[in-house]
């Protein structure tokens, strides 16, 4: 299963390149694929590649899909490992 983050350009970089930060995290990504995309847009981001450009009403419904997932491993009911033991 491929995932692909929603991500805010903070920086557009040479050679193609941007800075992008997402839930506390930033990362440097090409944008060979999204040459419109500039300063404050938003971008999924898949392998070190903004893939697409997205509005930030999805974005940040995304991100909160993605927050509510990673609180379910924590959840033994979804952590295989934990309903193991």
């Amino acid at each position: 299963m491929c995932l692909a983050i929603p991500m805010q350009i903070t920086e557009i970089k040479p050679d193609g390149m941007a800075r992008v930060s997402a839930m506390g995290a930033e990362r440097d990504i090409a944008i060979d694929l999204t040459p419109q995309a500039g300063v404050g847009d938003y971008v999924l981001v898949h392998a070190g590649f903004a893939i697409e450009v997205v509005d930030e009403q999805y974005a940040a419904e995304t991100l909160d899909l993605i927050r509510d997932m990673s609180e379910m491993v924590d959840d033994p009911l979804f952590n295989r490992e934990a309903a193991l033991r």
